[in-house]
């Protein structure tokens, strides 16, 4: 076997199907060229069959980046679904197309109403069909862990036979433990005849807390494609995570003997790039990227730093990007020292990008006295107006004290118009009210689910990030605002989230992916 891990990440297609996690086409190409730099293997790009959407940004990421990473598109066991994947596809000079059909016993009796002989004929018609395509195919037994051994080694065996050259053994409900999971990648290691002509992948979720435990024990059983995403998003508790599994084979090549071809220092960069698109906060003592993570408060521990770092760090912070809250810059500090601090941070922007953040530096500096690395962390990944946000914060007032109504006036422009549309409206504090006003000039009546305030670096002067979750007709949309003034920063991140909710309303509604389910 090998000796090399092949890194396939799914976080634009199962990532992006955590509730409120969707991105437009814009938002994952960037995602994707942040994806190939960290030197991601096979990028699973949609589901072109979803949505006008999904397909348009499979399309321009397999034109864009098909030359750098293999390029993969999901379908179901269907031709529509294929033939689909394939259109999107075919400008890449890398391409997969990866078909799943259900196997266990519980989907095959409630879900697809199909028996043994008619899964087996559904998966080769379909494995041929897209082998029709493109020879590189991966062919996905879905709930595979809930599948009889026997019946799992058949379905694989004859996927392989009919031209699969990677077969995912997917954890799709994240019900497997690491012993069984490995049992059952070992049962096809030496059960199937033809099993050396695939790679063996694997997809576990992460419902009992077991994705990246799981991914591991297959790849001791012999699997070397292992499927993951950034910050472990995903359906539910989400997927294994791209950084833990990395880091877990890189920190423990003594015991695995295995590598990557990940660009590890990337690691935290991406995962703050990930966050800030999908405004799903990355919990401060998350591995490997977590805010937390190289933190050191016990006394014995920080003793034994001083002393030996190895002591209580398996890892070096900059081994996977991580800056914590150095002092950097000042008022007074100029470009240069800006651009080589982006530099050092792994930021490469162009001249109007580059003038862009300087302006927003000075701006910021005028504001507070010190600068430090998660200050410019957040510029340079501060939420922008998209190009298809209708809605645009002009000005905001507010007003509030003890005694007194709390009301807020916002001023908002529509798409090209000029007039700037003004209304006003009282809550129970200005941030209430904000929010109020908004609802009022947009027309969008919302429920908020979830507010979250955290302060970026240290001090009073510090810039605040706000996260908000609203739901508008059943549907979550998220909105992440960042500015030293918190109800400014409110402000624009409950606008996000309207512009999305608005932009959600004129979509063309999507075929349901979930309909047989997938991996």
């Amino acid at each position: 076997m090998s000796d090399r891990v092949l890194i396939f990440d799914t976080t634009l297609r199962d990532g992006e199907q955590s509730p409120g996690c969707s991105m437009n086409t814009a938002e994952k190409l960037e995602v994707a060229q942040a994806l190939v730099e960290l030197g991601v293997d096979i990028i699973e790009a949609g589901f072109p069959i979803a949505s006008p959407g999904d397909f348009e940004a499979v399309q321009e990421i397999a034109r864009k980046f098909g030359d750098r990473a293999t390029i993969c598109g999901l379908a179901r066991s269907r031709d529509e679904d294929i033939d689909r994947a394939w259109n999107a596809l075919k400008d890449a000079a890398r391409k997969r197309i990866h078909v799943f059909l259900a196997t266990s016993s519980i989907h095959r009796q409630y879900k697809l109403k199909m028996d043994k002989p008619e899964i087996l004929r559904r998966a080769v018609e379909a494995v041929k069909r897209a082998r029709g395509y493109c020879e590189d195919v991966e062919f996905s037994p879905e709930d595979a862990a809930r599948t009889e051994h026997d019946f799992l080694a058949e379905v694989v065996e004859k996927a392989i036979a009919a031209g699969a050259t990677t077969v995912n053994i997917p954890d799709t409900v994240g019900y497997a433990t690491p012993r069984q999971y490995f049992e059952a990648i070992s049962y096809l290691k030496q059960n199937v005849p033809n099993i050396s002509q695939a790679v063996i992948s694997v997809h576990c979720h992460d419902d009992l807390g077991l994705a990246v435990a799981n991914s591991l024990a297959g790849v001791e059983a012999g699997a070397r494609q292992i499927e993951c995403t950034i910050n472990g998003l995903g359906e539910r508790a989400g997927n294994a995570a791209l950084e833990e599994v990395v880091m877990a084979l890189r920190t423990r090549q003594d015991y695995y003997g295995l590598s990557t071809g990940i660009q590890t220092k990337k690691l935290c960069g991406i995962s703050r790039l990930v966050s800030t698109i999908t405004g799903m906060l990355v919990q401060r003592n998350k591995a490997i990227v977590g805010q937390n993570a190289f933190a050191h408060e016990s006394g014995v521990h920080q003793h034994g730093m001083l002393q030996e770092r190895t002591t209580y760090e398996i890892m070096r912070p900059e081994d996977v990007g991580y800056t914590g809250t150095n002092l950097v810059l000042g008022k007074h500090s100029g470009r240069h020292a800006f651009r080589d601090r982006l530099a050092q941070l792994g930021y490469t922007l162009d001249d109007a990008a580059f003038e862009q953040a300087f302006k927003e530096l000075t701006a910021l500096a005028d504001k507070k006295k010190d600068i430090y690395d998660a200050d410019i962390i957040a510029l340079v990944a501060k939420p922008v107006p998209e190009p298809d946000d209708v809605w645009k914060l002009v000005s905001l007032h507010t007003s509030a004290g003890t005694g007194s109504i709390p009301t807020a006036t916002i001023g908002l422009k529509h798409g090209d118009a000029e007039e700037v549309r003004i209304d006003a409206a009282t809550g129970d504090g200005p941030i209430d009210a904000a929010f109020n006003a908004l609802e009022r000039v947009t027309g969008i009546t919302a429920k908020l689910q979830n507010f979250q305030v955290r302060s970026l670096t240290m001090g009073k002067e510090a810039q605040g990030e706000v996260l908000v979750e609203i739901a508008v007709k059943g549907v979550i949309h998220h909105g992440k605002g960042i500015s030293t003034d918190i109800i400014e920063a409110s402000a624009q991140a409950y606008l996000k989230a309207l512009n999305r909710a608005d932009r959600a309303a004129t979509a063309v509604p999507p075929v349901n992916p979930k309909d047989e389910g997938n991996p």
